[in-house]
């Protein structure tokens, strides 16, 4: 929002006053979003899964907005009156809990031996020997900072450690998001792994592809934000050079931190309680989601797209909401269901628009230019779309063969159509019968 301008002081007055220093961009942006969210709203934070759910649909430009601002979605979905069925049921939540406490049991021993298996890093763990050390702190910042510490503690001893539940922060939006990983494995050779508990089954040694996929985005978001702790500690290590005591302390001292790209995914083995590992590879999610969150950093762009006044405010008419959300462009997908707490109320505007991603990715990758699905059954009947576009005539092939099928007439031109009106594939087809 604009400020007011203030009347002229003499020379220097402004600069000795503290509180006339203009705002940062950073500043000006938490203000906007605020107001997006509402003055009396709590700020939803960010977590790895609404991280991972933006890399998986990065154009869409509703939920960029809505995250970044902090809005909470559920309760905007309740106020549009499209509650969201998103979330994981209790059953499922006691079991993920109760098999990540048997992975954990015993200091790490079995995750660290599975670990070691997949990964490497180093000498095989001796039972009772890792180290495990203790994260509490006050408040996410303190758990944050009290995690980088002990990764750097940890790279420089040189053993096996066992992070659980660490505090990592990562820049969204010009506000610190903080993550908590199931875990982050260190190896003696200064390698860090982020660990994935899950409670779906690895069958056979293979999981669930989405589900997999899934985690693997997840597991992007935490590694993005060990990225960054690593450079700071390679960073304090780099300008205080290798301190005495840091030659005594053993072979791991000079260590330089590095993250793997690939993931360790700990899933029930088979229709046990028996845990399984599995390296994924993740280099491609953390391509897209590094994308997507440089394009969070300018939200500010979307913002500025938006009517004056616009608000996100959940205490708000439910008319006034469903002006504010509309008028921010979204690109649903079936996979929404899964993952955003408005998806029920993008479905609803995508089925009404008549919009073709309502119905897959995949299928309208396939129809090219073609955005709706009028201009799809347009096409397929003959009265509409470019001949010289591939979708165009894959739509009047199956559109003249359903008619030829069943007997009735083509909407195509007259040379395409027999004496009794019947659709003809041949003509379709430039004078080739379909086989």
């Amino acid at each position: 929002m604009p400020r007011a301008s203030l009347p002229e002081s003499p020379a220097g007055a402004r600069a000795a006053d503290p509180q006339a220093a203009p705002r940062t961009p950073g500043t000006a942006l938490r203000q906007r979003l605020a107001e997006l969210r509402g003055p009396d709203v709590r700020p939803q934070p960010l977590d790895a899964r609404a991280l991972a759910a933006l890399a998986a649909n990065p154009g869409c430009g509703r939920r960029a907005l809505l995250d970044g601002a902090g809005v909470p979605k559920a309760a905007l979905a309740e106020s549009l009156g499209s509650p969201s069925g998103f979330g994981q049921s209790q059953f499922a939540f006691m079991r993920g809990h109760a098999f990540e406490a048997r992975v954990k049991s015993d200091g790490g021993t079995e995750l660290l031996r599975l670990t070691h298996a997949c990964l490497g890093g180093g000498p095989e763990p001796e039972p009772g020997t890792a180290r495990v050390p203790d994260l509490t702190a006050a408040g996410p910042e303190g758990r944050a900072g009290r995690t980088a510490l002990a990764l750097r503690e940890a790279t420089a001893a040189g053993a096996w450690t066992l992070l659980d539940h660490p505090m990592l922060a990562l820049d969204v939006a010009g506000t610190p998001a903080f993550l908590e990983p199931d875990a982050v494995v260190v190896a003696p050779d200064g390698t860090w792994t982020v660990v994935e508990i899950k409670s779906f089954p690895m069958i056979d040694g293979a999981a669930d592809a989405a589900k997999v996929g899934a985690a693997a985005r997840q597991a992007a978001v935490y590694v993005l934000a060990l990225e960054r702790v690593a450079a700071q500690v390679a960073a304090q290590d780099s300008g205080q050079g290798t301190s005495q005591g840091a030659s005594q302390a053993g072979g791991g001292a000079g260590l330089v931190p590095e993250v793997r790209q690939r993931a360790l995914l700990v899933c029930p083995k088979d229709f046990s309680n028996l845990p399984a590992a599995s390296p994924v590879d993740i280099r491609k999610q953390l391509a897209v989601t590094r994308r997507q969150l440089s394009r969070l950093t300018r939200v500010e762009d979307i913002a500025a797209t938006l009517p004056p006044g616009t608000t996100f405010d959940v205490n708000r008419p439910a008319a006034e909401l469903a002006a504010a959300v509309d008028a921010v462009p979204a690109t649903y997908a079936p996979e929404c269901l899964a993952a955003c707490e408005l998806a029920f109320h993008c479905r609803d505007r995508a089925r009404a628009a008549g919009e073709l991603t309502s119905l897959g990715r995949s299928l309208r990758a396939d129809l090219g230019t073609l955005t709706t699905v009028e201009e799809a059954l347009a096409a397929a009947r003959g009265a509409a779309g470019d001949p010289d576009d591939p979708a165009v005539v894959a739509l009047r092939w199956a559109g003249a063969l359903r008619a030829e099928a069943l007997g009735e007439p083509w909407g195509g031109s007259a040379s395409e159509t027999s004496s009794d009106g019947v659709a003809s594939t041949a003509a379709v087809a430039g004078g080739v019968r379909c086989p």
